[in-house]
């Protein structure tokens, strides 16, 4: 049976302590190739795909067969799963691009061999009888993001194009579904928001999108602990075949796995049918220099808002993060 959990920060520290190295119980086959004891791996709101693998349990199914349990752990957003990667409480985790640079920057050891999106998952969100009206009106402002996640990130970036940054709004560091509440009932003026939070309050609440731009979101990637991939490199191979099944069947199925979200979520279906099939690109999975690209117009952000440590190699860093090789065989097109 399927074991899911959501750790504390306590618990996700507790659980990387207590990893140890050794094989997994199982037949010899997995004994041999140095299996993990388990696999351990999030799933998350923002990742339709990663709904789908979780419902059918694929990865239970093939991993199954070498006596590999497969554990679940719910990201409520990129920095949770850049933290229980860090804390080795998981394996691999779903965060966007942009964040997982700004961890790898600052000494998280991922490394990102699958996208698993191009999602237009975040803009800025005002209420809809909000009076502000460009972005030039968030001067002074309240304004709600998660840090270390995309939607901080696109803020800023969304700041600089209007001449302002972030010390000329009062940033209201909130999760994201806390932000979602906080906008709905007047405690801030603007919201970065997630999908499907932010379909959610646009079709149920009347909140409006006050700036949009998808260049500024940055890529859905499949993280992995350097170290789980070195030791277990057949094994992230094994989930990145399960992810590629979830795509395509994602890809034939986009009205089911909307189903799937709004169940997961408990959104409704005409929100997560907006997320699935209007926000989220599913077709561009193998890390290429399309990726790189992305991250190098992105990166100058994180120097400009001191987010990384002076003297960071940023384009070295995104050498390092983005793994254009490790699923080379394993896509199709």
């Amino acid at each position: 049976m399927t074991r899911e959990t959501s750790p504390t920060r306590r618990e996700a520290l507790a659980l990387g302590l207590g990893i140890a190295a050794g094989l997994a119980a199982g037949p010899a086959r997995a004994q041999g190739a140095g299996a993990p004891k388990e696999l351990r791996l999030d799933y998350a709101y923002y990742s339709p795909t990663s709904l789908v693998l979780r419902r059918f349990g694929w990865l239970e199914e093939d991993l199954g067969k070498d006596g590999i349990p497969v554990r679940w752990v719910l990201s409520a957003g990129s920095n949770r799963a850049l933290e229980y990667l860090n804390a080795g409480s998981i394996d691999v985790g779903s965060t966007a691009g942009l964040a997982a640079l700004l961890a790898r920057a600052n000494g998280n050891p991922i490394r990102a061999p699958y996208i698993f999106s191009r999602p237009e998952w975040t803009a800025l969100v005002v209420r809809g009888d909000s009076g502000i009206r460009s972005l030039a009106d968030l001067k002074g402002r309240k304004v709600a993001a998660t840090k270390g996640t995309d939607p901080y990130l696109f803020l800023l970036r969304a700041l600089h194009t209007a001449g302002l940054q972030r010390a000329d709004i009062e940033h209201v560091a909130l999760q994201h579904a806390d932000g979602r509440a906080a906008l709905e009932q007047g405690r801030v003026d603007a919201w970065a928001g997630l999908d499907p939070l932010m379909a959610a309050s646009e079709l149920d609440a009347g909140s409006r999108l006050l700036y949009r731009n998808v260049g500024f979101n940055t890529y859905g990637f499949l993280n992995v602990r350097e170290e789980f991939l070195t030791r277990h490199p057949q094994v992230v191979r094994r989930v990145i075949a399960a992810y590629e099944r979830a795509r395509a069947w994602t890809l034939a199925n986009p009205s089911e796995a909307a189903r799937i979200l709004s169940e997961e979520a408990r959104v409704s279906l005409p929100v997560a049918l907006l997320q699935v099939k209007l926000r989220t690109d599913f077709s561009h999975p193998q890390p290429s220099d399309e990726h790189v690209k992305a991250l190098q117009a992105a990166a100058p952000i994180l120097s400009a808002e001191q987010l990384v440590r002076p003297g960071v190699d940023l384009n070295r860093t995104i050498a390092e993060l983005v793994d254009t090789r490790f699923a080379n065989g394993l896509i199709k097109a």
